[in-house]
């Protein structure tokens, strides 16, 4: 993946990046989508809001879009790397595919992604891979009574600022992205399957075009559920409060 654009100085980001800061009234995902043409790679679209960590950055990858999609998994690789960075010790960070993160059990947000239209086989001129993590809970009553939800700030991590894990996250994404130009894909799919929710008897992997497969040990009968597909409408993201669920 290209990143062309330099360093904006007011988050502590890897050189290859450009920080876009809206305000909090702002959608990243919306407006890195709408504009990722203009924009450029690495450019990297921040709202600053208190409650959430909410980002999006544009990628330019070299490969056609049909296997491209696969920078989604580096992403939420280094989405949950960035979390486990201020987590609590044994604090569980688990993904729900393909999006969906929890800790502890209770889901905080997750990621998603846009792509242009374009034809399977040739590069894409952009991808977007966006995320968006409760930092603190808005929501009435004590953390017990909201079992499914949960905010970093709850659950004890040592820093829930939106900045900090931005900073972290691209970081980590960088590193993600290094790992599979030097040892290939299966180096980033490794680290997001070792997060990823799965039955014991069940083993895991992704397609060449980010499907997710699956085989029960024993049998030798694959199952297929299909990216495209899942990540249009991400399980996690309330279309109503346009936050985490």
């Amino acid at each position: 993946m290209r990143a062309k654009t330099p360093l904006a100085p007011a988050l502590d980001l890897p050189p290859l990046f450009r920080l876009v800061t809206l305000r909090e009234v702002g959608d990243a995902f919306a407006h890195a989508r709408a504009n990722a043409a203009d924009l450029g790679a690495g450019a990297l679209v921040f709202v600053g809001r208190f409650d959430l960590a909410e980002f999006a950055v544009v990628l330019e990858p070299d490969e056609p879009l049909r296997s491209a999609r696969r920078a989604f998994y580096a992403g939420m690789a280094a989405l949950g790397d960035a979390l486990a960075a201020h987590a609590p010790p044994e604090k569980p960070i688990t993904f729900e595919w393909p999006g969906v993160v929890r800790i502890d059990g209770g889901l905080v947000g997750g990621g998603q992604m846009a792509v242009p239209e374009g034809a399977e086989n040739e590069p894409p001129d952009w991808l977007v891979f966006g995320a968006m993590i409760r930092t603190v809970s808005m929501a009435e009553g004590e953390p017990g009574l909201r079992p499914l939800s949960a905010a970093l700030e709850e659950e004890g991590f040592d820093d829930s600022d939106s900045g900090r894990l931005v900073e972290s996250f691209s970081r980590h994404l960088m590193k993600h992205f290094d790992a599979w130009r030097e040892h290939g894909f299966s180096a980033v799919s490794r680290d997001y399957l070792s997060r990823l929710e799965k039955p014991k008897d069940v083993q895991y992997s992704i397609g060449d075009n980010a499907d997710l497969l699956s085989r029960r040990r024993g049998e030798s009968e694959i199952a297929r559920k299909r990216f495209v597909d899942a990540i249009g409408a991400p399980a996690w993201l309330d279309p109503q409060t346009r936050g985490p669920r």
